[in-house]
């Protein structure tokens, strides 16, 4: 890859871990179902009127709207509201690539491979490690829901397996005209309309500029970066740059929230990358695969979360 590109990879690696701090941001201002509802309105309008058709049938744009906008990000946004910390949500999150392997088995037919089964036994050690330590700091029903929204991921690269669409950035914009309606309906019933006037009534500058990065920069810009990446490379140099992801979540979160980075949470960040890079890559070929197993892309033109 040319020096600007491999650039370009770390940005992007960078765009998706600060924005979980950001994610943390918005939810200072909205309610986590509404704030989600919030995001993929904007990533969808007006994009959507300019992309074209998303070129799959329309039920996997259905599919993983619901399973990843609305199942993930619910759980994602609401375990982060109740008290899971942005830095340790970007790394726990990441046991999704456990999560797609085994549903890859049992609905792909995929059979694991032993590096895949150390590599997912090394990262589930990491992930314990966080719920440990969680549990004398924060609620620990906070870290339940983040696994729960990494299950949602699994399935959710599986389904963007089998559509296999050409083009990931058109794909994710109409994967982001669907939960929306669902997601307000949920905010209505859930978290009542009078809080979610109230809150947009008194949005702050900061919860806007939330809103506009988790849409625009780290979805739209974000997949359209790496989709553009993984056409020109492919995806065997690409991919193993969004495992620095945990890692700017962690610092950022350590920067910008002032989360606490101790021993436990470096061992077990350690252990988390280094179980997804061993069950990423195929022996005797230096290629990673899947690409959703560390960004939740999967089948991005030509090699492909």
């Amino acid at each position: 890859m040319k020096p600007a590109h491999v650039l370009l990879a770390v940005l992007v690696a960078a765009i998706w871990g600060v924005n979980f701090v950001v994610i943390d941001v918005g939810l200072d201002d909205f309610p986590p179902l509404l704030f989600s509802a919030l995001r993929f309105l904007l990533a969808a309008v007006p994009a959507v009127f300019f992309v074209g058709p998303p070129r799959v049938a329309w039920r996997w744009v259905v599919i993983v709207g619901i399973v990843l906008g609305v199942l993930k990000f619910s759980f994602l946004f609401i375990g982060m509201h109740i008290g899971m910390p942005p830095g340790l949500a970007s790394l726990v999150l990441q046991s999704q690539a456990a999560f797609t392997v085994l549903f890859a088995a049992v609905l792909l037919r995929e059979q694991p491979r032993v590096a895949q089964l150390g590599g997912m036994a090394i990262a589930a050690a990491g992930i314990v490690l966080v719920g440990l330590r969680l549990g004398a700091t924060a609620p620990v029903v906070g870290f339940l829901l983040v696994i729960v929204a990494a299950v949602c991921w699994g399935l959710s690269n599986v389904a963007t397996r089998r559509a296999s669409p050409p083009d990931m950035f058109r794909f994710m914009v109409w994967v982001s005209l669907v939960p929306p309606v669902p997601l307000l309906v949920l905010s209505l019933l859930f978290e009542g309309a009078g809080k979610d006037l109230a809150a947009l009534r008194s949005m702050t500058p900061s919860g806007a500029a939330a809103t506009v990065y988790v849409a625009w920069v780290a979805t739209l810009l974000g997949y359209a970066v790496w989709g553009h990446l993984i056409k020109v490379h492919g995806a065997t140099p690409v991919a193993p740059y969004a495992l620095l992801i945990p890692v700017f979540g962690l610092a950022a979160a350590a920067l910008f929230r002032d989360e606490p980075v101790t021993m436990v949470t470096v061992v077990a960040a350690v252990l988390v990358i280094a179980g997804i890079a061993i069950g990423a890559v195929r022996p005797g070929r230096p290629r990673l695969l899947p690409v959703a197993s560390v960004t939740g892309q999967d089948r991005v033109p030509a090699d492909t979360n």
